[in-house]
């Protein structure tokens, strides 16, 4: 089983399919063809450019609705969460530009202080 990105003429993931994965064919041209689109493959265990399993990684993340397809790095990017954050090349994935807090409680970015802000929950 494999995964199929469809991309729209920005290059922006529009749906992703379950599909064939036999070797000898090429199946994101025959998926593209039937879509009249744009077809990349995409690898479900594939996050940050590290495949979870131990596999070959395969372009950098596993494509969702919304990501990005960058033919350059042969990559898939996901939206850009806030205006602030900027892309790690290695792993094309987006960073905050200070680093999460590593004192075991849990926060959310506050884009408008440029800083993480500890998560309350009411009890």
């Amino acid at each position: 089983m494999a995964h199929y990105a469809f991309l729209d003429g920005n290059y922006i993931v529009t749906e992703v399919i379950v599909g064939k994965d036999e070797n000898n064919f090429d199946w994101e041209r025959h998926y593209g063809d039937l879509r009249g689109q744009l077809c990349k493959r995409t690898s479900y265990n594939t996050i940050g450019g590290v495949h979870k399993e131990g596999g070959t990684p395969y372009r950098k993340n596993y494509a969702g609705i919304g990501y990005t397809y960058d033919p350059v790095r042969d990559a898939f990017i996901p939206p850009k969460p806030y205006n602030s954050w900027l892309l790690n090349e290695d792993s094309c994935l987006w960073e905050a530009p200070i680093a999460y807090p590593t004192d075991g409680k849990q926060y959310t970015w506050n884009e408008s202080t440029q800083n993480w802000t500890e998560t309350t929950f009411a009890q």
